[in-house]
């Protein structure tokens, strides 16, 4: 059953933002906004089918019998949200509750498409309902970047999951294996021993294809001496976590040993330096020195680092856009890298909360380069 208190209390947060804006009520489509006002775990899929209109006194959503039932477990009897489940178009359905309203200036969510606005439109017009729809300009996003208790320990528990399926995988990857194979075996790990699902498509780069930060897995087959840049995570109660190790089947090269402690010094420099208050672009801009320092410099060219949650990639970041404030309670990944092409690539990634005092990683698995042995 959804977390009623923890709820109410994001529900309040963006009334809060609804009076400051002068909006008299807010249209929701989002699955990850539903999921985080809502607290319905393990509702929300690929398909938009809900729709939420929330004023200043009541939470009203809109969904359909593949999900209702469900929805009425989750949120209990004593919940604040209106169910409804009336067979008809979304944008009917937000034009009759406007009108209820009498609202005159109606917040609409950023991610809502062109068809589904235009359609409001013209329902809004068939029932000569006046009104004006601005958007939301990334207010829940930024909302959601603060993250409460029960969020946070959701991710802890993920992380532990992830966490141990390091320690399995380590233990299972031997010369002979195939990227696709140890993709099965980790993700098999994660789901058998307590992970809803995945938090995206696990990346297992050996050899060369580890030059390539997304690599898919393949058919390629483990050889002694490769470094496997292996990038995974899983869900619990729709909450990611999000960690990457690169490991090296055998004892490693000078060179490969040297970018490894490279790209560690950045991770743990930038980490030493993530505390609320800081620039996002700051914390991104020392990892790029260090590692043009170490003369690396052309072959890393992706962001430190992404705030996680109920979806993967959230706020805030590090990168060079970043130009804002660290707030405190954001959980956020660091994960430098270099990309050798034609050789190996290296990417060490935590993810963790950021407080008044400095960066809490819930990622326990080592810094120290993992050998295989072999």
């Amino acid at each position: 059953m959804a977390d009623e208190k923890a709820c109410a209390a994001r529900v309040a947060k963006l009334r809060a933002i609804m009076e400051e804006r002068g909006y008299d009520a807010v249209i929701l489509r989002n699955n990850p906004d539903l999921r985080w006002l809502t607290g319905c775990e393990r509702t929300f899929d690929d398909e938009v089918a809900h729709t939420a209109v929330i004023t200043p006194t009541r939470q009203l959503l809109h969904t359909d019998s593949r999900y209702y039932n469900t929805f009425c477990e989750r949120l209990g009897a004593n919940t604040a949200w209106e169910l409804d489940e009336t067979i008809t178009g979304a944008e009917q359905w937000v034009a009759d509750r406007i009108r209820e309203a009498h609202a005159r200036v109606v917040a609409i969510e950023d991610t809502c498409t062109l068809d589904f606005y235009d359609a409001l439109k013209v329902a809004l017009s068939q029932r000569s309902v006046a009104c004006l729809l601005p958007r939301l300009h990334g207010d829940l996003v930024k909302l959601r970047a603060v993250k409460d208790s029960e969020e946070i320990e959701l991710m802890r528990a993920a992380q532990r999951i992830t966490d141990e399926a390091f320690r399995h995988i380590c233990g299972y990857i031997k010369p002979g294996v195939t990227e696709q194979q140890i993709r099965a075996e980790l993700e098999n790990y994660m789901l058998s021993h307590g992970a809803d699902g995945l938090s995206f498509g696990t990346i297992i780069a050996s050899g060369p294809n580890g030059a390539n930060p997304h690599a898919q897995p393949g058919p390629r087959v483990v050889e002694k001496g490769d470094m496997i840049v292996m990038d995974y995570g899983c869900t619990v109660a729709d909450y990611h976590s999000d960690m990457t190790r690169t490991v090296c089947v055998g004892e490693p090269s000078d060179e490969q040993r040297h970018v490894y402690d490279v790209v560690r010094q950045a991770h743990e420099e930038c980490a030493a330096m993530a505390r609320a208050g800081v620039i996002g672009k700051d914390v991104y801009d020392h990892s790029v020195k260090v590692i043009s320092d170490a003369g690396y410099g052309d072959f890393y060219k992706h962001g430190l680092g992404h705030g996680v949650g109920v979806e993967i990639h959230e706020e805030p970041n590090f990168n060079r856009r970043n130009m804002e404030p660290i707030p405190a309670g954001a959980v956020i990944t660091i994960e430098p890298g270099i990309y050798l092409p034609g050789k190996f690539g290296i990417r060490l990634e935590d993810f963790g909360l950021v407080t008044e005092d400095g960066y809490e990683p819930f990622t326990e698995s080592p810094h120290e380069l993992t050998v295989i042995p072999c």
